[in-house]
């Protein structure tokens, strides 16, 4: 069933009398609307999160929400043990990527079919900066989240900001195999606005993220599979049927981040027991993923935790050769073009003198790690290339007390809009992987998901159970804004 979506003005026109398509409608402790939308249904997530999908009660529709993760980080022996944390959730609005000033080359993309697939156009190469000259696919989630949730609660300073925000793109997290059919209606979407003529052409941006045993250092793992109950076969089956997607669009430029957290656990968190049953299927998985999505018209980025975690001077040889070791067991697939780095973390790509918080790691900015991580990467044999998450690192230095405290940091603003304006040869775009304004967990310490990152002093709090929006963070963002 073809799938419509609403813009952002109906969506905000809408909301008052029934919840617009993608709207939350249901969850544990939800007190607002529960109808839909006509030409939508409520659609049961999870146990906290209900949402408006548009089509009949007999569509299976999915939803884009993803869980809480902590990691504990392995640094020098004479300095203390850090935890850190990425958290996020899915959804992307648009963002027109600022071109650098030598241009890759693009392909318009073809038209598309009813049911949804390329039916003509000359696919796209992943050579070169796949960010050049196009802009992230706008999400309609994100948007109507800002709309429904977020602008009518505002005070009127931010509003114009907020509905800009809406318009910035983020990466989509294909977080449990019943969501990858959102990546085939984005991406008919994208092929037809692209068949229509826009201008730059428009990119997708999802995140791999479902390997089994996943976050296996965190004090409360969500993932889906189990290492023990045939978890590496059913990811394969979810990477596969990703594959299938992607076959269906071949004139579309697609960015992967691939699996946040997962080599990072492998390279500090060894000694943690679900880490260390967790290895064989995470190597197993990631090599997987990136020999079965190697697509011309795709662009992989496997993820590098941040400074604060890899960057340590006992870590970051490691992670370069496990990195290295991963890539050539896949066969070095040519569309891996490199790293991602600070997902949905805080830190700083470059900043004057060290904070208090980094205790004397010499990599304590994402510049300085990936500057020194690159030589080892050329050295051990994988590409050189990295894109970073800038969404939440507009205020620096931050106010954490400790370089691992991840959970709704207090007085963190956004960052600078995508772009790949970056300053270094080696980072091919800041981008927003994480949506703004959904909470990284709840500070509830009764509830069953509850981290107690969420409820450490320089956690914003109250707040709300990871990926359901979180209002009073959204106002801190746009309030710390960078732009």
């Amino acid at each position: 069933m073809k799938q419509v979506f609403a813009t952002a003005a109906a969506v905000f026109a809408t909301q008052a009398s029934a919840v617009a398509v993608w709207g939350q409608c249901g969850g544990k402790g939800w007190s607002g609307g529960t109808t839909c939308d006509s030409g939508s249904v409520c659609v049961a997530q999870n146990d906290y999160y209900s949402q408006c999908i548009p089509g009949t009660a007999s569509t299976t529709a999915t939803t884009l929400k993803t869980t809480t993760r902590a990691t504990t980080t392995t640094v020098p022996a004479s300095t203390t043990k850090v935890s850190t944390s990425v958290v996020s959730t899915s959804k992307a609005s648009s963002t027109t990527v600022a071109p650098t000033t030598t241009k890759a080359s693009t392909t318009a993309a073809g038209s598309t079919s009813a049911a949804g697939s390329t039916t003509t156009g000359t696919p796209v190469s992943a050579s070169g900066n796949p960010f050049a000259g196009r802009q992230i696919y706008a999400n309609p989630y994100y948007s109507s989240e800002i709309f429904t949730s977020a602008i009518p609660s505002l005070p009127a300073s931010l509003q114009a900001k907020a509905s800009a925000v809406a318009n910035v793109g983020t990466y989509v997290w294909l977080d449990t195999a019943a969501k990858v059919p959102t990546m085939d209606t984005y991406l008919a979407d994208i092929a037809s606005k692209n068949a229509a003529g826009a201008s730059p052409p428009i990119l997708g941006a999802f995140v791999v993220y479902d390997l089994p045993n996943r976050d296996c250092a965190a004090y409360s793992s969500n993932g889906e599979y189990l290492v023990a109950n045939g978890g590496l076969a059913k990811y394969y089956a979810y990477i596969d049927s990703i594959a299938a997607i992607i076959k269906k669009y071949p004139t579309t430029q697609i960015n992967l981040v691939i699996e946040p957290d997962s080599l990072g656990n492998l390279v500090t968190n060894l000694n943690v027991a679900k880490c260390q049953e967790a290895q064989p299927a995470y190597e197993s998985g990631v090599e997987y993923a990136m020999k079965t999505l190697n697509f011309a018209n795709v662009a992989m980025y496997l993820d590098a935790g941040h400074a604060g975690w890899l960057g340590w001077s006992a870590n970051i040889g490691p992670a370069a050769q496990l990195f290295a070791r991963l890539y050539k067991a896949a066969g070095s697939p040519s569309s891996v073009r490199g790293l991602a780095t600070n997902v949905a973390n805080y830190n700083a790509f470059t900043i004057a003198s060290a904070p208090s918080y980094t205790q004397g790691n010499s990599n304590y900015d994402e510049k300085l790690y990936i500057d020194n991580l690159a030589p080892l990467l050329v050295q051990y044999g994988y590409p050189a290339h990295f894109i970073v998450d800038v969404s939440r690192n507009g205020v620096q230095p931050t106010k954490q007390q400790a370089w691992g405290d991840w959970c709704n940091v207090i007085g963190t603003g956004f960052g600078v809009k995508p772009t790949t304006n970056t300053g270094d040869s080696l980072v091919d775009a800041f981008v927003w992987v994480k949506p703004g304004g959904e909470g990284d967990g709840t500070s509830d310490s009764s509830a069953t998901r509850y981290d107690s990152h969420c409820g450490l002093s320089d956690a914003l709090q109250p707040a709300p159970e990871a990926g359901t929006w979180f209002q009073a963070y959204f106002q801190q963002l746009l309030q710390n804004a960078a732009f």
